[in-house]
């Protein structure tokens, strides 16, 4: 098989999780890396005996010998280093968010369009093992339609800072971070039926907490105490042109007595919980039945899911498969987000099959 040649632009913590990923897959060679800090990016090449060392996405771009990228970088840059690197002819995996902004969105789109090269969407959790276990269930009928998901991932102590903390660079705080994730993973499943309305709201009463002793939480490389323009915590309930609803909370600091992780969907055959471990409820012979699938994993897992990600990606650029993360995907999710926080920011309903979608 032809081999994927992988650019990777921002060296942040989650690179690792793609370069990880990438150095296990043999159709693949790490051909270049980039980062506005060329000693993290030099020393990231280093690590991984990566040869082209950039601090420039546009020198990477121009590459002939590049033939995908992995964005990594500030969400605030996902839009302008995606649609260069779609005209300069790579393939792209960009991490979610996809950008910031609608319009953003709808010029990556535009962008894939016109070049015809594969976007794939970080939704990572699509691509967990446990995951792919339930869609088969549900895509079989197993849990009849799904008309109801509540979804709630709760950090007590969690705003990493940097420019996680800084509405600029990120676009918000633990909605469009962590609560992507878990809208994403229920649209996903519910089979993404077309959204008609939301109504949110977000909370900034704690910040970031960094007078907090004697516990540790993870900071960002450029954490810095005396910035927080995020939201502390979130919650929306958004409705579905089929009458399904999801709610959702999430929060990077909150008084709850332990971080929690909690998702489910319901149908009207039966439910199932994704979180903390997959467990399937139904019922037979006027029997409720509780189903436990043996998984190696129950749960999330982290480094299998990126390298079942990225190994996704590789099949894409090699012409093999469908995209299972598509950039129409990424737009409805910018819409989803972007509308919750006007309604937080206005206080009411938004609706998205009317005038407020424009």
């Amino acid at each position: 098989m032809e081999i994927v040649r992988i650019g990777l632009i921002g060296c942040g913590s989650i690179s690792d999780s793609h370069l990880q990923a990438y150095a296990a897959n043999p159709q693949v060679k790490l051909t270049a890396v980039c980062d506005l800090n060329e000693e993290r990016a030099r020393r990231t090449a280093k690590q991984y005996g990566i040869d082209g060392v950039h601090t420039d996405y546009r020198q990477l771009l121009a590459d002939p010998n590049i033939d995908a990228v992995s964005i990594c970088t500030w969400n605030n840059s996902h839009a302008e280093i995606s649609i260069a690197a779609l005209r300069a002819g790579k393939n792209v995996l960009c991490e979610k968010p996809l950008c910031k902004t609608v319009d953003e969105a709808l010029a990556i789109r535009q962008a894939v369009e016109e070049t015809g090269r594969v976007l794939q969407v970080g939704y990572v959790r699509r691509h967990a093992a446990n995951i792919e276990v339930l869609k088969r269930f549900i895509d079989a009928g197993d849990l009849g339609e799904l008309y109801y998901a509540k979804a709630s991932l709760i950090r007590r102590l969690g705003n990493p800072g940097g420019w996680f903390a800084d509405e600029e660079r990120s676009g918000g705080g633990p909605l469009i971070d962590i609560g992507v994730h878990v809208i994403d993973l229920c649209w996903y499943l519910m089979g993404k039926p077309a959204p008609v309305s939301v109504s949110g709201n977000t909370y900034r009463k704690l910040g970031n907490r960094s007078n907090i002793e004697n516990f540790s939480y993870y900071q960002a490389a450029d954490f810095d105490p005396s910035l927080n323009t995020v939201e502390d915590m979130a919650n929306a309930l958004i409705r579905f042109e089929n009458g399904a609803s999801l709610m959702v909370d999430v929060s990077f600091s909150l008084h709850a007595r332990k971080d929690s992780a909690q998702i489910a969907v319901f149908g009207e055959r039966g439910g199932a919980e994704i979180e903390p471990a997959l467990s399937i409820v139904t019922e037979q012979h006027n029997t409720i039945l509780n189903i436990d699938p043996q998984l190696t994993t129950p749960g999330f897992d982290f480094v299998d899911s990126f390298k079942r990600e990225i190994n996704h990606f590789v099949d894409l650029c090699q012409g093999k498969g469908d995209n299972l993360c598509p950039v129409d995907d990424g737009v409805a999710m910018i819409r989803l987000l972007n509308a919750i926080y006007r309604s937080a920011e206005e206080g009411r309903e938004i609706r998205l099959d009317g005038e407020d979608a424009q």
